[in-house]
């Protein structure tokens, strides 16, 4: 089975108080996109483009230090992670099979994760599958919303949520693995209706479900799937908790 990952790096992280991209902020002296990048390898995926953004400079000259193949595209505006994604349009065609998207600054999205989520995508042949995780405090983040039968009903951000719909603790990790193909036919139909102007990526799911295609979660077993850093504190947090459970 062909398999591809786009990894989405174009972020500035103004609160990080750095000169250089997020992703590229280290837990263990390593860039975040690194970690990333290594669990993608480990769980057998070769094929990675990494959409970069804010100065692209540093990811290109990091990326060509690397003894294996990485392509990149370039994200001028940062329009949402769906934009991101249409930025590797050409990539996407070039590599049939299924994809795996993932952002590049959480770095504890592990290679278990990333290859049993495509188990139970494959296996359910499903044209797209979140990856998600329980957290005891779900603020802030999209609420998986499932159907009777387990599958996906949608994706509700935090700030769209009614009561009901913010008491559910299973979450949106902004990882996915999608058909490739069925990804492509509903990628340019994403739109900027709302309040931001920016293109979700969650709206391709969206799209997918109203098309009548099979969309899954699949539960990583670890809360740290989601973890990113936002701030200087937040990224000495993730470095202690990487010493703490021992992560490399």
């Amino acid at each position: 089975m062909a398999k591809c990952a786009v990894i989405l790096a174009g972020g500035e992280g103004k609160r990080m108080k750095s000169n250089k991209p997020k992703p590229m902020s280290e837990v263990l002296g390593k860039p975040m996109l690194q970690w990333v990048i290594d669990s993608v390898r480990a769980a057998g995926v070769e094929n990675i483009c990494v959409v970069k953004g804010y100065k692209k400079e540093c990811i290109e000259e990091y990326v060509a230090t690397l003894p294996y193949k990485v392509d990149t595209v370039y994200q001028a505006e940062r329009l949402g992670t769906g934009h991101a994604v249409m930025m590797a349009k050409d990539f996407l065609k070039e590599h049939k099979g299924d994809v795996v998207i993932l952002c590049g600054d959480a770095p504890f999205m592990d290679k278990d994760t990333i290859a049993d989520a495509f188990c139970e995508h494959d296996n359910n042949n499903s044209s797209a599958t979140v990856i998600s995780a329980v957290l005891e405090d779900s603020t802030g983040y999209g609420r998986i919303v499932r159907n009777d039968d387990g599958s996906l009903n949608a994706i509700v951000e935090q700030k769209e949520a009614n009561e009901e719909t913010l008491k559910i603790k299973e979450v949106n990790s902004g990882g996915y693995w999608f058909d490739t193909e069925d990804l492509l036919l509903v990628l340019d139909s994403i739109t900027s209706n709302n309040a931001a102007c920016e293109y979700y990526l969650p709206d391709a799911l969206k799209l997918l479900i109203e098309n009548g295609k099979t969309v899954g979660a699949f539960t990583a077993s670890s809360a740290d799937t989601v973890l990113g850093a936002n701030d200087p504190a937040q990224l000495e947090e993730l470095n202690q908790i990487a010493i703490r459970k021992g992560y490399n």
